[in-house]
C-alpha cells in the first residue's frame, strides 16, 4: 500500500476553544501515539486528510518540523450534522512491525440460475505488516450453487497476512432463491366461500 504525504504542525494549545479555531482554518487536531512514546499533538490539513481517509487503512507519512513519522488512522471523529472531521487518532507505526486492522471481502462472479449470495462478514480482521495492508480480499461465487459457503479459514489471504479473528466465522453463503408461497387449495376455497358469502 502505497503511502500518503501530508503536512504536519506540532500543536501547543489545547481545549475546545483551540480546537474550534484549528476547524475555522480548515484544518483538524489530531493525536499520535504508540511505541511507548510520548503522545504528540498536531495539525493536519483537512482537505488533504479527508481525502487520504477515502482509502480503507490509509497509510500517512507525517512531515513537518519535529514530525516525521509513518502512522495508521485509529479513530476518526466527524460533526454528527455537518460530516466534517473533528479530530483524528493516529497509531505510529514501524517498517515491518505487524497490525490487526479490518479488510473489505468483496464478491465477485454469479452463482448458478436463480440462486443468490448472502453475505455475513463484509470485512475481516487480518494481522499483516503495517506498511504492506492489502487493500481486500475477494471471494469468487461464479457457477456456484446453493449449498456453497465460505468461512474465514477458507479465505485466501495475500502473502505476509494471517487472519487475526474466528476462523470458522461464516463469510458468505449462497443460497436458493426465495420462493413465493401459493394459498393451499383449502385456504383459497375457504376465502372464495366468504366472499360469496359477503355477496
Amino acid at each position: 500500500m502505497s503511502e500518503v504525504l501530508i503536512t504536519a504542525e506540532l500543536r501547543n494549545e489545547f481545549g475546545k476553544g483551540a480546537a474550534r479555531k484549528i476547524r475555522r482554518a480548515n484544518k483538524v487536531p489530531a493525536v499520535l501515539y504508540g511505541h511507548g512514546t510520548e503522545t504528540k499533538h498536531l495539525t493536519l490539513p483537512g482537505h488533504d486528510l479527508l481525502l487520504a481517509l477515502r482509502t480503507p487503512n490509509v497509510l500517512i507519512r507525517l512531515r513537518g518540523e519535529g514530525v516525521d513519522e509513518i502512522a495508521l488512522p485509529k479513530g476518526v471523529q466527524r460533526d454528527p450534522i455537518k460530516g466534517f472531521l473533528e479530530h483524528v487518532d493516529l497509531l505510529l507505526v514501524k517498517r515491518g512491525e505487524k497490525v490487526t486492522v479490518e479488510i473489505p471481502v468483496t464478491v465477485t462472479g454469479d452463482p448458478i440460475g436463480s440462486a443468490i449470495v448472502e453475505q455475513q462478514l463484509v470485512t475481516i480482521s487480518v494481522e499483516t505488516e503495517a506498511t504492506h495492508i492489502p487493500t481486500g480480499v475477494e471471494v469468487d461465487v461464479d457457477g456456484k450453487d446453493a449449498g456453497f459457503a465460505v468461512h474465514a479459514s477458507d479465505l485466501d489471504l495475500p502473502k505476509g497476512t494471517t487472519l487475526a479473528g474466528d476462523p470458522e466465522a461464516l463469510v458468505l453463503q449462497v443460497i436458493g432463491a426465495p420462493v413465493a408461497e401459493l394459498p393451499e387449495e383449502g385456504e383459497a376455497a375457504a376465502e372464495g366461500e366468504s366472499a360469496e358469502a359477503a355477496e
